[in-house]
């Protein structure tokens, strides 16, 4: 179930940084005993006004750097969008997401010393999802390959104002071995969900959007990581992972078993035939 959590964030975005780790660090057992995996879902994360900042900056209309997804299973009618295109007190929103203060806060929760942000958003920002679109189960990419770091946690905030859901688009969180949907979270408004990021911490929201016209699934994500000076011998630096559950359709596991295969070709072809290759496939 989920927890009652306001960040005690001022209108100007600040936040003591020991009241910030001693707030995370009363949940932190709730969050390292959760199943399937390390996670916690917070309902009122963040205050009114704080909130509406996100709410309001959330752009409409495409810009110039923003990342869609056409890929079926690996991400269908999404948008991602990156804050440095956003409206300025936007940006200073998600640079307050990388904050010491919000750092503290998450090692406090987590029992991770030594958490870093990432100010390139690199898969994060903004993300938009529009009707008929999903996002299928995976695990994330572990490695920032910019900055030679260990990515560790996600964490997420709602931004759908209205919900419904039947409309579908509930985050799935399934068990390490693939065989049981664990927790369904809705997507509601203001509701943080923050998880590890782990080989095999699988999730998603795969079924397709059930939306009405003109109504998306909205989000903000971020996502820190730690740094170690061996980090290529401690973790694989394979990209996101996807894979199917055991109920979908035949063509929805044979587009996983080729995503999956993909990333098997990247790990073992020299990478300019796995460039020519994919340079092939995209045709």
């Amino acid at each position: 179930m989920p927890q009652s959590l306001t960040l005690p964030i001022d209108d100007h975005l600040t936040l003591d940084a020991d009241e910030a780790r001693g707030a995370g660090a009363l949940l932190a057992t709730e969050f390292n005993e959760a199943d399937p995996f390390p996670h916690i879902v917070l309902d009122d994360f963040l205050p009114a006004a704080v909130l509406q900042r996100a709410v309001q900056g959330f752009p409409g209309g495409a810009l110039e750097h923003d990342r869609t997804f056409v890929m079926g299973y690996a991400g269908q009618h999404k948008r991602q969008i990156l804050p440095e295109d956003c409206d300025a007190p936007t940006r200073e929103l998600f640079w307050f997401m990388n904050s010491r203060p919000m750092l503290q806060f998450l090692e406090g929760l987590t029992g991770i010393d030594g958490l870093l942000p990432d100010p390139y958003f690199t898969g994060g920002g903004f993300h938009e999802t529009t009707k008929g679109g999903l996002l299928g189960v995976h695990a994330d990419f572990r490695i920032h390959e910019e900055l030679r770091l260990q990515r560790r946690l996600n964490l997420i905030v709602y931004l759908n104002e209205h919900w419904e859901d039947d409309w579908m688009g509930q985050l799935e969180l399934w068990s390490r071995d693939m065989s049981t949907c664990v927790q369904r979270v809705s997507p509601v408004l203001n509701r943080c969900v923050v998880f590890r990021t782990e080989a095999d911490t699988w999730h998603g929201h795969p079924d397709p959007l059930n939306t009405p016209d003109g109504v998306a699934r909205r989000s903000m994500a971020l996502y820190y990581y730690t740094a170690s000076a061996a980090i290529h011998e401690e973790v694989p630096a394979n990209s996101t992972v996807y894979v199917p559950r055991h109920t979908d359709s035949a063509e929805v596991q044979k587009e996983a078993r080729t995503l999956r295969n993909w990333e098997r070709a990247r790990d073992w072809l020299p990478p300019v035939v796995y460039r020519k290759l994919s340079r092939l496939r995209y045709r």
